[in-house]
């Protein structure tokens, strides 16, 4: 991350932190108290079929305020529908992210198997004036503020 971090102060760009998140919509089954011989019964409307799928950017700057992206996608479950963002969706947020920005970005992200696609790595290429990547370890949800949350993220900066 010290990489990033001089990387950013010497060219005025954005550190950048992406994540995912997916939710299916069904509804939960689950087992409750009740009388004995009074099966208790939980009434949905709908088939509950689909998932909903977000994908967040927090930016931060030093001496701006941090700005945060999203985007929501709802997949119907229909036949040969994506259940989850793919690289066209990702590299939308990424372009939106730098057109509202006006500066470079120095991406860290996760390592999804969509972040390490060939459509992926011709896209990262192509914009390598204005993006750099930096690749988090396989599992560290410490170093990623969209996966504490900001609030917590900014309190441990400080601390």
């Amino acid at each position: 991350m010290g990489e990033g971090t001089r990387l950013a102060a010497t060219t005025g760009a954005w550190i950048v932190f992406e994540d995912e998140a997916g939710q299916g919509l069904r509804p939960p089954k689950a087992r409750t108290w009740a009388p004995r011989g009074d099966t208790p019964t939980v009434r949905v409307s709908g088939k509950g079929s689909g998932r909903v799928s977000m994908a967040a950017l927090v930016c931060y700057r030093p001496g701006q305020r941090p700005r945060l992206f999203y985007r929501v996608l709802a997949h119907h479950g229909r036949k040969g529908e994506r259940r989850s963002f793919s690289e066209d969706d990702y590299a939308t947020l990424i372009v939106a992210a730098h057109h509202q920005l006006h500066a470079p970005i120095i991406l860290c992200w996760d390592n999804l198997n969509t972040h390490h696609s060939a459509a992926m790595r011709v896209f990262l290429t192509r914009h390598a004036s204005w993006l750099t990547v930096i690749r988090l370890p396989t599992y560290a949800p410490d170093l990623n503020p969209v996966e504490i949350g900001l609030p917590d993220y900014e309190a441990r900066i400080r601390s």
